[in-house]
C-alpha cells in the first residue's frame, strides 16, 4: 500500500483508509464478527488509517474498532470525533470544553487506547467559539491524550481561527466525483499545510454501480431519503455512473476504483476513507491505489459530472453550513 502524509506535520498513513460508520449508523443492521474480520483483513492488506466517531452508535463503533485493531494498534492511526448530542429523539451540537473532555475520556476507554491519534470536531458548534474548542484540544494534546487536531465540515474562517490556537492537522469533509463543492476549501487547507480526508468518497455507494431506488432500502438506511436517490435525480445519477463504468472497463478497473483513483489524483494531501462491510469490496477499494489515470481520463470523468451529482448530499436542512 502506498503511503501519504496527513498534513505538513501529521502522521503517515495508507493512501486509502477505512471509514467504519456503516457498521453502526445509517446503513441498517450489520454482522459484528464479519466486521471484525474485515477490519483485520484491511490491516493485512496495508490499511493503517481507521476512522470512527462517538456518534456512530454512541460508543459502540469505537468499541468495535478498539477490539478489531487491538493486536496491531501501535501500527495504525485511529481517528474519532466529538461534538454531537442526541436527546429526546433530536440531534444537537455540544462542543463545550467540559463536554469535549467527557467525550474524549469515553473514547479513550471505548477504544482501549492511551492516546487518540486524531481527534476531530465532528461539526462546527455555532454556540461555542472555535478558539475555545481548539484550546481544549490543545490542552488534551499537552496532556498526551490526543496527538493531532482535526475539523470536519468547517469553512475557511473557522479553519483559520482554530489553526491560530492549535494547528489543525486534518480537515474531513465529503468529497467525491459526486460532491465537488468542497474544492473551494482546498486552497485554504493547502496554504496552511492541512491534510484532507474525504468521507463518502463513493457517494454513499452510488459510485459502486450497485444501486437500487430509494424505496427498496431498509427503513434505517439513509439512502431512503438521500436526495441523490430520489426519482428524477436517481435516473440521471445512474446514467452518469454507467458512463463512468465504460471508462473504468477500458482501464480494466471497476467504477469504484475509478472514483477513488480520481480522488487520489486530486493531490498527495488527500486520503479517502471508503467504508464497506464486504471483504471483496474492501479488496476492490484498496486496489484503486494502483490505478493510474491520465490527464485525458481525468478530463473525461470531469466531463461526465462537471459539478457533481444531481441532488443535494443531505436531505432538508441537514446540509452542513461552512463558517
Amino acid at each position: 500500500m502506498q503511503k501519504r502524509r496527513l498534513g505538513r506535520n501529521g502522521p503517515e498513513v495508507s493512501a486509502i483508509g477505512y471509514g467504519a460508520m456503516g457498521f453502526h449508523l445509517a446503513y441498517g443492521a450489520a454482522d459484528a464478527q464479519a466486521g471484525l474480520d474485515l477490519i483485520r483483513r484491511a490491516y493485512d492488506l496495508g490499511v493503517t488509517f481507521f476512522d470512527t466517531a462517538e456518534l456512530y452508535g454512541w460508543g459502540e463503533n469505537e468499541k468495535f474498532i478498539g477490539q478489531a485493531v487491538k493486536a496491531f494498534r501501535d501500527d495504525i492511526v485511529i481517528a474519532t470525533k466529538f461534538g454531537f448530542t442526541f436527546e429526546n429523539g433530536n440531534y444537537g451540537a455540544n462542543s463545550q470544553p467540559s463536554h469535549i473532555r467527557e467525550v474524549t475520556e469515553n473514547s479513550l476507554r471505548y477504544l482501549g487506547v492511551d492516546q487518540i491519534d486524531i481527534l476531530y470536531q465532528h461539526r462546527v458548534d455555532p454556540n461555542v467559539p472555535i478558539e475555545d474548542v481548539a484550546g481544549t484540544v490543545r490542552d488534551l494534546i499537552a496532556e498526551g491524550k490526543v496527538k493531532y487536531f482535526g475539523l470536519s465540515e468547517a469553512g475557511p474562517k473557522t479553519i483559520r481561527q482554530a489553526h491560530a490556537v492549535q494547528p489543525v492537522t486534518v480537515l474531513q469533509t465529503e468529497y467525491s466525483v459526486f460532491e465537488r463543492d468542497v474544492e473551494a476549501l482546498l486552497p485554504t487547507t493547502r496554504e496552511l499545510g492541512i491534510g484532507f480526508v474525504p468521507y463518502s468518497p463513493l457517494g454513499r455507494g452510488f459510485l459502486t454501480g450497485v444501486v437500487k431506488p430509494a424505496a427498496e432500502y431498509e427503513e434505517t438506511d439513509m439512502r431512503r431519503v438521500d436526495p441523490r436517490w430520489q426519482p428524477g435525480n436517481f435516473e440521471k445519477n445512474r446514467d452518469a455512473v454507467r458512463q463512468l463504468e465504460d471508462l473504468a472497463k477500458s482501464k480494466d478497473a471497476t467504477v469504484s476504483q475509478l472514483a477513488l483513483a480520481w480522488l487520489l489524483a486530486q493531490g498527495d494531501d488527500i486520503v479517502p476513507i471508503p467504508g464497506t462491510r464486504r471483504v471483496e469490496r474492501l479488496e476492490e477499494n484498496i486496489g484503486a491505489a494502483d490505478l493510474v489515470l491520465s490527464n485525458d481520463d481525468l478530463a473525461q470523468i470531469n466531463g461526465v459530472l462537471p459539478e457533481g451529482a444531481f441532488g443535494a448530499r443531505y436531505a432538508g436542512n441537514m446540509v452542513p453550513t461552512w463558517i
